[in-house]
């Protein structure tokens, strides 16, 4: 099956071919895509026809820096649920995790991969096989990034340093102008460092409650991504039913229209179990809980289905060899 993102990540294209006099109705047939998918909610573009948008767009265009013009069409509303969830994230590191998970709620092209180095915190673009190299299309991808880091932190933050896998253009000016950090070109990787002193600082507009809600959303729009992924599907409704605090194997077959032995059965041939999947989940979700440190710990172990704080406590030390309570008082 093709991979596909979010045709609303198609207007910021729009938005630059108008931008550039060029008319984006014809590009966008041209590449297969009808103009009404990038405004209806939840529609999606395959990857054979973002390459030729992209690469079509790169060949009409003169202005080889266009693609970090991106920014100043970008809005939350582009990137879906996820827009939202990295604005009400508690911490950079907390809005990257979150990225890393749902990445592919809004493309399945990408995905990121994250180390902590003496550098920083360094995030590199892992593009899928089948996406194409058009250094427009990852010039706008790193803006957007730095873009969203500045919404949330300040607009003086400056990553340390930038690669580029493309080579450096006559114009590089725009791009020390834009991200005012130390760019290298003809990188082996796409990537970005954030320095380490801000990757932890805690957010003014940190919201762990609708940081929690954007990710319901988001695993459910996962598990519409991947009906085939039993293991996704189960997750989801799982983290829909925790907070009921009797979650069963019985209550996750029924909400998946199965029975309980058909989904043990999928779930075998997988090499995993409810139980192992449940457990996989609360851990999950403590850690990510747990360090959004607005969340009271008590309303946690609720979202997570335990019947008791101390319940709680002890599985979490299990899992991370360390209290909730320990966490918080190092954050």
């Amino acid at each position: 099956m093709s991979q596909t993102s979010l045709a609303k990540v198609g207007k910021l294209v729009w938005h630059l071919l108008e931008e550039y006099g060029q008319d984006p109705e014809s590009l966008f047939l041209e590449a297969g895509i009808e103009p009404k998918l990038i405004d209806t909610p939840d529609a999606r573009v395959n990857i054979d026809s973002a390459n030729k948008l992209w690469s079509r767009a790169s060949e009409l265009i003169d202005d080889p820096c266009f693609g970090l013009h991106a920014v100043r069409h970008w809005h939350p509303s582009h990137y879906g649920a996820l827009g939202y969830a990295w604005l009400a994230s508690s911490s950079l590191r907390t809005a990257f995790n979150r990225t890393d998970r749902y990445v592919h709620t809004v493309s399945e092209f990408l995905d990121l991969q994250l180390q902590d180095t003496a550098d920083g915190f360094v995030v590199t673009l892992v593009p899928c096989p089948a996406m194409q190299d058009i250094p427009a299309r990852n010039d706008a991808t790193m803006a957007i990034f730095i873009k969203m880091c500045r919404i949330n932190v300040d607009e003086e933050l400056n990553p340390s340093l930038v690669t580029f896998t493309h080579e450096e253009f006559p114009s590089s000016g725009d791009y020390y102008a834009f991200f005012r950090c130390p760019v290298q070109f003809g990188a082996a990787t796409n990537s970005f460092t954030i320095p380490a002193e801000l990757i932890d600082q805690q957010l003014d507009g940190a919201s762990p409650e609708l940081a929690q809600l954007h990710d319901q959303l988001m695993l459910r729009a996962l598990a519409k991504l991947n009906r085939n992924n039993i293991e996704q599907r189960v997750k989801a409704t799982i983290i829909e039913q925790l907070p009921s605090g009797n979650i069963s194997q019985g209550m996750v077959a029924d909400a998946l229209h199965m029975s309980i032995r058909n989904l043990q059965r999928k779930l075998k041939n997988m090499d995993t179990s409810f139980r192992d999947l449940l457990e996989e989940t609360r851990r999950e979700l403590a850690i990510q809980y747990v360090t959004e440190s607005d969340i009271n710990l008590g309303e946690v172990t609720f979202l997570l289905g335990f019947s008791e704080s101390s319940t709680f406590s002890r599985a979490y030390k299990r899992w991370n060899g360390i209290t909730p309570s320990e966490v918080r008082k190092s954050i």
